[in-house]
């Protein structure tokens, strides 16, 4: 019986073919020939449905482990040793991140042909929500209270940290263009070092269109974000990013997992990315895609661990029409220039950087930062 086609999360609540092959056990046996402790691989276990990379859980003659491929197009060596840096630092200060697995000579990311490799630990906890897509809500408020509990861990554990900023826009989750005074001239000035957006844009009237996704919240909210402290944060912080203690809602989260969107923003950043991603139904149609109290959780979890003042809380439901756009960009750039998939670029620029932040113009998202300002 041959096995179903390996599938992966699409941009409408679908499964569809990957840009990226399937890893495979034939190519794997280079790769973990530098691993001998692990023995041979046998079998893999599970593909991950995550579009952006491949990745599988393999399991070798002497235990489990996560393996990643990344087209070098998308990171290089230099870009993943900046991810696994950071997530060392906050490894070494309890926050319970798996361990990258250096290789017989040391190297924690293997470049072989096209691809570079990351293997890792196994995750400790159970994956409940690795079958989840972005941009769909919590169930369980308890669940959402432990992923804010753990985000401020993570900001806690991230102070001190003074990397640079990432090298690479590609798939990382920046702030320079909504802190800019003027976004429109930031981007003008970014394009040049960016060809792959620069040609996706030359076909639009981009400066209008991006004018007028700031032009209902940047003024109010940009002088603020100067005064923010610089810090490294998760900047892809959701429930698919964790593993749990157990499937009750009393769960505890048990491992911070994925950080390959982290760059130095600063922490209300991370927190609106958090609420962005997991309070808002942004695939269901129509109305009724605020989850208010999703919303509320997330806050109340952070704040028990990280003090919030009422300008903060202020100023992060201000944060929330535009805290997508970097990222938003980013992936403009590499379904353009990297996938060369123009729909999935087109749905990047006019769905999710366009329509989120004209979303939060409506009654329901203007209710939604009404009721974070007010938790």
């Amino acid at each position: 019986m041959t096995a179903a086609p390996h599938r992966v999360h699409g941009l409408a609540l679908d499964q569809v073919a990957p840009d990226w092959p399937a890893l495979t056990l034939a190519e794997l046996a280079p790769l973990l020939a530098r691993h001998p402790a692990l023995g041979a691989p046998r079998a893999i276990a599970w593909h991950s449905p995550r579009p952006l990379s491949a990745a599988a859980l393999v399991d070798c003659a002497h235990g489990r482990v996560f393996i990643k491929r990344h087209h070098r197009s998308v990171r290089d060596l230099d870009d993943l040793a900046e991810e696994h840096a950071f997530a060392q630092w906050l490894r070494g200060r309890g926050i319970p991140v798996p361990a990258v697995l250096a290789d017989h000579a040391g190297h924690e990311a293997v470049p072989l042909g096209d691809w570079v490799y990351v293997v890792q630990a196994p995750a400790d906890g159970l994956d409940l929500y690795r079958n989840t897509p972005s941009w769909v809500p919590l169930s369980r408020l308890d669940h959402a209270r432990c992923m804010g509990a753990m985000l401020a861990r993570v900001h806690a554990a991230a102070a001190g940290y003074a990397a640079p900023q990432r090298r690479t826009h590609i798939l990382v989750a920046r702030s320079e263009i909504i802190e800019a005074c003027d976004p429109v001239a930031e981007l003008a000035a970014q394009l040049p070092r960016r060809p792959g957006l620069a040609a996706f844009l030359a076909a639009r009237d981009w400066r209008g269109e991006l004018a007028g996704v700031f032009a209902p919240f940047h003024a109010r909210l940009q002088p603020q974000l100067a005064a923010q402290p610089r810090l490294w944060t998760h900047g892809d912080f959701y429930a698919a990013n964790l593993f749990w203690s157990g499937a009750a809602a009393v769960a505890q989260v048990t491992a911070v997992v994925d950080f390959g969107l982290c760059a130095r923003t600063f922490a209300l950043f991370d927190l609106a990315t958090a609420i962005e991603r997991s309070a808002i139904a942004w695939l269901q149609a129509g109305s009724d895609r605020a989850h208010v109290q999703v919303a509320r959780a997330l806050i109340d979890g952070y704040r028990g661990v990280r003090a919030l003042t009422a300008h903060e809380l202020e100023l992060l439901a201000d944060l929330l029409p535009l805290v997508h756009v970097d990222f938003a960009l980013s992936e403009v750039e590499y379904f353009h220039a990297i996938t060369r998939s123009p729909d999935n670029a087109r749905i990047a620029w006019d769905t999710f950087l366009r329509g989120h932040a004209a979303w939060f113009a409506t009654r329901e998202g203007e209710d939604l930062r009404a009721a974070v300002r007010s938790v």
